[in-house]
């Protein structure tokens, strides 16, 4: 989270700022690496301070890091406002990340849900256009005993889920809300078949995926993504490799408990720039 003179209040419950407040505290836990296949690379043990201070007008943010083989290492910042490539919803979850792709430039995005005593977090990026190693952050509050989920299952995502979308939008037009229902259907021993509807006025979209391991690719349409199954029954969805002049989305989702599933959606127009980021909140029926 980075500093500028940009605040936004989209929502008249609560401040962009106020929502910040919602992730104040201690997170311990870890930063894993994990290849762009799914495979494990590394984990380092970690902490996470954000304090506010001067009567919440401000936040003292620490990230401490201790590898296994080597001293600590501390970042520290300190900010009054958020710059308008972060943007955070009512219960504290955000995304912060680029503003616009571009072909020869660094892009991606950290995607953050939490859930009561629990925090996860997902980083994606991409260089040249391909997806480099992923990011998964998983964290509980300093002093609570929070268990963590099992690695996300095919088994888990199947069925059919409903739940309420809201929409924030970067060009600060007022958020939207919807309904949404997403089916997951295993069609055979290698594919599963995905239909989303968003609103009841809107056509279902289905689309087929390829079942690899971790992995599910989904090469039709424009732009192929691919969903990887992680643990704590997190999920990652993105192109393995930016197609130009196609729509971008990057997505995490996070499976709570056996019947509820949170997602969050950061989309990019066929042009590259940032248009908006979703937050879907889901139950299995």
């Amino acid at each position: 989270m980075s500093t500028s003179s940009f605040e936004r209040s989209s929502n008249p419950t609560l401040s962009q700022w106020q929502r910040l407040l919602k992730n104040a505290g201690t997170w311990q836990g870890s930063f894993a690496q994990i290849s762009p296949v799914g495979e494990f690379l590394s984990e380092v043990r970690t902490e996470v301070e954000l304090t506010p201070s001067d009567e919440g007008k401000a936040m003292h943010q620490e990230v401490r890091r201790y590898p296994a083989d080597a001293p600590p290492q501390v970042q520290i910042l300190d900010y009054r406002s958020l710059n308008r490539a972060t943007l955070f919803f009512e219960n504290g979850a955000f995304s912060q990340g680029s503003m616009q792709w571009g072909p020869f430039s660094s892009f991606g995005a950290e995607l953050g849900l939490i859930a009561g005593d629990r925090r996860l977090r997902l980083v994606q990026l991409f260089e040249k256009n391909e997806l480099r190693p992923l990011t998964l952050i998983r964290e509980r509050k300093q002093g609570t005993e929070a268990p963590e989920r099992p690695a996300l299952s095919l088994s888990a995502l199947v069925g059919t889920w409903k739940g309420k979308a809201v929409t924030q939008y970067a060009d600060l037009r007022p958020d939207t809300y919807s309904d949404t229902q997403l089916t997951v259907e295993q069609i055979g021993p290698t594919q599963i078949r995905q239909t989303i509807r968003l609103g009841a006025d809107s056509p279902p979209l289905s689309s087929t995926g390829q079942i690899e391991g971790s992995q599910i690719l989904f090469k039709e349409g424009m732009q192929p993504v691919q969903v990887l199954l992680l643990p704590d029954g997190a999920s990652s969805t993105c192109p393995t490799q930016i197609t130009p002049r196609q729509p971008i989305f990057l997505e995490v989702g996070w499976l709570i408990d056996s019947h509820t599933r949170q997602r969050l959606i950061r989309r990019y127009d066929a042009a590259g720039a940032w248009v908006s980021l979703t937050l879907v909140t889901e139950q299995k029926e």
